[in-house]
């Protein structure tokens, strides 16, 4: 059953755009080794605004998530391809498809 979201905006420093896209396309790879992360999305809204929203049925899925390959590489590159820090937001899953 899924329950838990993570909702993560993102802010491209200028002219980092391509990379990070490029960062948020190959983190896929990372994400299909988990186990515990039932769906997993790196969306585009503008030229510099990025998001990423996954799904998971636990808690303890969650945090494996946020401790994981992906987690580690945003927070190791947010100097240098982001304007600020990744704001993330933990949700409950009210229903799915």
């Amino acid at each position: 059953m899924i329950d838990r979201a993570l909702f993560v905006r993102v802010e491209a420093k200028e002219g980092k755009e391509d990379e990070v896209e490029d960062f948020l396309r190959k983190a896929l790879d990372d994400v299909m080794e988990e186990e515990g992360t039932i769906n997993w999305y790196a969306v585009k809204f503008g030229s510099r605004d990025f998001a990423i929203f996954d799904t998971f049925g636990s808690e303890k899925d969650r945090l494996a998530h946020l401790a994981g390959k992906v987690g580690r590489a945003l927070i190791a590159h947010t100097p240098t391809l982001l304007h600020g820090i990744p704001k993330i937001e933990h949700a409950e899953v009210l229903a799915s498809k």
